[in-house]
């Protein structure tokens, strides 16, 4: 019998899309990006709005803890804090102000004037914090307190990829009238769409209303769909009275819209619902939806069609990261990324392995690319024990499995009402992998996502729900059959049991080969070489490469380097292979051995770039000989700017070579370059023995760059991060989290574990018992404690260790018979250890102006506990 599943009605783009009208609207979107101070680390008084951040970094968002970051498979894991001011006058405060954050790995605590506004968890989700309360006329402080620890009832548990703290995408104040239209709260679909043969549709618009004036009123909802052209070309108007303090589903149906243009890949043409709140004549709120009329239908016999007509997915894998920027990538950077896997002829992304940037998907909606979007609940293979990414998916003990369950069926649900308009999307994936998760857990894997299959159709029914990374267990354990549709990665598209499965499936990974630039012209089918499936299947809805983009992953670079585009965003010859292919453009020349002559400096664009944190330009230096003709020479190569605005992952210059992470390969390089003042930037190329090169760059925006006057970037150079291994002695205290009953002025406790002896933490004059403590963030046998003093000092003090911050273990102390110390070392047995602790508590009985309570640094050693 055959199944056919019509996923009908699914339209539109970046839901709520806030805008600007000048004059005739209340609310103001103000784009937070640029100008933020930030500082690695914990920090409990850097809430405070008179906390002196004058020595904290310039930054400007998206951020990342790791910039510079190239491919390592450690990175930081820890705290940091942001700090922000932003000016607010007497007339916006009689409004609803939010802070949107669009994306903050992974725990995100917002305090705004020293008060907590809020908090979220979840690294690939937005987020929006009513603010309205905290905020004050004039100058207001905002601190964000991050970390991206691991978990064990958070999703992701683990992942072959890289879990870098940071807030990583952008960050906007958003002013809104008391009666208000919600965060991403308009859902458009398109119910008659299928059943007319896309000649005809009415359009359903579901808008969350929401009434804080302070009492019941009756407010006005018009909503238009406007084509690209700016006609109208449907309408309806409803009241509604909403309570104080409520809130009103306003469900309204247009008229029917006569022959609309079709969104496909080939014409992805897009309409816009405005959506405008009024109360007595007077406009309150505004917001635009893009909307995309199409319809899809997946079946398990015939494939996937669009708009009616079979369309076989030929598609890529693509994660989020940058090479030097990390997560941190700007908007341009995002489309970048659509616009290559287009160009190279493919329809398809799916985005492993998480929610994506909204930007992102916009990319894809306005490119013409389908897209399969993807929750956070994946696994990875040898997974270990847990305290890591490479733990199990699915928790083994009980007592985390409510709390990851709650964890997954969130980022689902945010996931689903952020992308819910998004024309190129296609399908709501639950996972990827999830079955590499320890046998004892696979009931509650298969529980979970019956639960999340449940909760997408319920949520969106207009859309599949997916299984991604389908292709284990085998027999009757199988997960690939739990969803609408079936994802199979690597040898799942060529396993016997997974052959016309019943349901409608693709593969969702094949080929996975790791090369370095330029690589082999050719495709890299994997496992689909096997009987030509890589020809297409008629039964199968298609394939997607792994993976489109080299990527950082905690399994190292040969994994990582799987992509068809290496890391810097410059193609490889597989690449070259597909565009051929698919779109029939013959490769170029390949650059040949020589004598290397000059560099050749160029940019994706040189002027108009915007200062906001969502735009950037990509440099690219190549080597040719005296003919003009591409080399493959790999000379060292320094871009560096000359004068104005910008900055590079590394700082004021960047640096590439053969032998280094900062690749000089195939005879180019390339690097992303962004700036957050406006003027002409000039990058100078150099290499020994070239005449050197220059580009100039003019960036845009309200804030000028003034050359002498505007502080530069600080200089970031490039070491690779190491990340203490387990089963080994490690060292801890540096850049732990750390915690203090008291700071005075410019000692935090931070400044205790810094790495740097002549800073140090020291209590406030008044604090009659202080204390100091380090977090090493691990269940640890201890091995030695060292704490280091500011000066040689007779300080009275004990040493406590702890498992929980509730029961306490003297093991050292400077009394009854005290004496001057500035370092104290306490050892413990090396055979058969017997000291467990994670964390470590130095406590002063004095405090006094002439011996104040201090610690300038100090070192745990242990080995992690099984």
């Amino acid at each position: 019998m055959r199944t056919w599943l019509k996923w009908l009605n699914v339209v539109w783009l970046w839901a709520m899309v806030p805008a600007l009208y000048a004059g005739n609207t209340s609310r103001e979107v103000l784009n937070l990006n640029p100008s933020w101070k930030y500082s690695r680390g914990d920090d409990a008084g850097a809430a405070r709005p008179a906390y002196d951040d004058s020595a904290w970094e310039r930054v400007g968002l998206p951020h990342s803890f790791s910039i510079p970051y190239f491919m390592s498979k450690d990175f930081y894991v820890g705290y940091g804090w942001y700090r922000r001011e932003v000016d607010l006058t007497a007339k916006q405060l009689k409004k609803k102000i939010f802070l949107e954050f669009d994306g903050v790995f992974q725990e995100a605590e917002v305090f705004v004037n020293g008060v907590r506004a809020g908090s979220h968890v979840g690294g690939y989700t937005g987020f929006s914090i009513d603010i309205t309360l905290q905020a004050r006329k004039g100058r207001n402080v905002i601190a964000v307190r991050v970390n991206n620890l691991w978990h064990p009832d958070r999703a992701p548990r683990a992942g072959e990829h890289v879990f870098s703290g940071g807030i990583y995408r952008n960050v906007r104040l958003v002013l809104k009238s008391p009666a208000y239209i919600d965060w991403y709260g308009t859902s458009v679909t398109t119910p008659d769409l299928a059943q007319n043969d896309g000649r005809s549709s009415t359009v359903r618009v579901v808008t969350d209303l929401c009434n804080a004036t302070g009492s019941e009123a009756t407010f006005r909802l018009q909503t238009d769909v406007v084509d690209a052209e700016g006609r109208t070309v449907a309408s309806v108007t409803d009241d509604y009275k909403i309570a104080s303090g409520a809130s009103v589903q306003a469900d309204q149906t247009t008229p029917t819209v006569e022959q609309p243009i079709c969104w496909s890949p080939e014409q992805p043409y897009l309409y816009k619902v405005v959506s405008t709140l009024s109360r007595k004549g007077r406009m309150l709120d505004r917001t635009e939806t893009v909307l995309g009329f199409r319809w899809m239908e997946w079946t398990a016999d015939k494939g996937f069609f669009l708009n009616g007509k079979h369309l076989y997915l030929r598609g890529a894998n693509v994660h989020q990261d940058h090479a030097g920027w990390g997560d941190a990538v700007t908007e341009a950077g995002m489309w970048r990324d659509v616009r290559m896997m287009k160009e190279a002829g493919f329809n398809f992304i799916r985005g492993s392995h998480y929610p994506h940037s909204p930007a992102f998907v916009e990319a894809c909606d306005r490119e013409g690319m389908l897209f399969w979007s993807e929750n956070a609940f994946w696994g990875i293979g040898g997974f270990r024990a847990d305290g890591y990414w490479n733990a199990s998916a699915y928790p083994v003990e009980a007592e985390g499995r409510a709390g990851f369950d709650r964890s997954v069926k969130t980022q689902l649900a945010e996931m689903i009402r952020i992308h819910r308009n998004h024309p190129s999307i296609i399908a709501w994936s639950m996972c990827n992998e999830a079955f590499f998760s320890a046998p004892a857990a696979m009931d509650g894997v298969r529980a979970l996502l019956k639960v999340c299959v449940a909760l997408s159709r319920q949520l969106d029914p207009t859309r599949p729900a997916a299984i991604g990374g389908a292709q284990r267990p085998l027999g009757k354990d199988r997960i690939d059959l739990l969803g609408d549709i079936a994802g199979y990665n690597g040898d799942g598209g060529t396993i016997l049991d997974f052959q016309q499965p019943g349901i409608p499936s693709m593969v969702a990974e094949y080929g996975s080969v790791s090369a370095d630039r330029p690589g082999k012209f050719a495709p890299g089918w994997g496992e689909l070489q096997k009987n030509g499936a890589y020809k297409g299947l008629p039964w199968r809805s298609g394939q997607a490469v792994w993976c489109g983009f080299d990527h950082g992953s905690i399994a190292g670079s040969t994994l990582g380097k799987m992509g068809i585009v290496d890391y810097f965003r410059i193609p490889k010859r597989a690449w070259y292979w597909y565009r051929k292919a698919y779109r029939g453009v013959e490769p170029p020349t390949w650059p040949v051995e020589g004598k290397a002559e000059r560099l050749v400096l160029t940019s994706d664009k040189r002027e108009g770039v915007r200062t906001d944190g969502t735009d950037d330009v990509m440099l690219q230096v190549g080597v040719q000989d005296a003919a003009g003709r591409d080399l493959s020479d790999n000379p060292t190569v320094t871009l560096t700017v000359v004068s104005g605005p910008g900055e590079f992952p590394t700082g004021r210059s960047i640096t590439f070579s053969a032998d280094s992470d900062i690749r000089m390969a195939d005879g180019k390089a390339a690097i992303e370059f962004r700036a957050y003042e406006a003027g002409t930037a000039v990058v100078e190329a150099r290499a020994e023995g070239l005449p050197p090169v220059r580009i100039e760059i003019g960036f845009v925006g309200d804030c000028p760059y003034r050359e002498g006057v505007t502080p530069v970037v600080k200089e970031r150079p490039y070491v690779r991060y190491v990340r203490e291994t387990e089963k080994e002695i490690l060292t801890f205290g540096r850049n732990n989290p750390t915690f203090a009953s008291s700071q005075s002025e410019g000692r935090a406790s931070g400044q205790g574990a810094d790495g740097n002896p002549s800073t140090y933490w020291q209590a406030a004059a008044d604090d009659p018992s202080p204390w100091w403590m380090s977090d090493t963030e691990k269940g640890l046998l201890l091995r030695r404690i060292k704490v280091t003093f500011p000066r040689a000092a007779t300080y009275r003090y004990r040493i406590e260790v702890s498992s929980d911050k509730e029961h306490w273990q003297k093991v050292a102390e400077n009394s009854p018979s005290p004496k001057v110390e500035n370092v104290r070392v306490v050892e413990f047995p090396v055979e058969a250890p017997t000291v467990k602790a994670r964390f470590v508590r130095v406590s002063f009985k004095d405090n006094t102006d002439g011996l104040p309570a201090a610690v300038s640094e100090i070192e745990i050693t242990g080995v992690v506990a099984d």
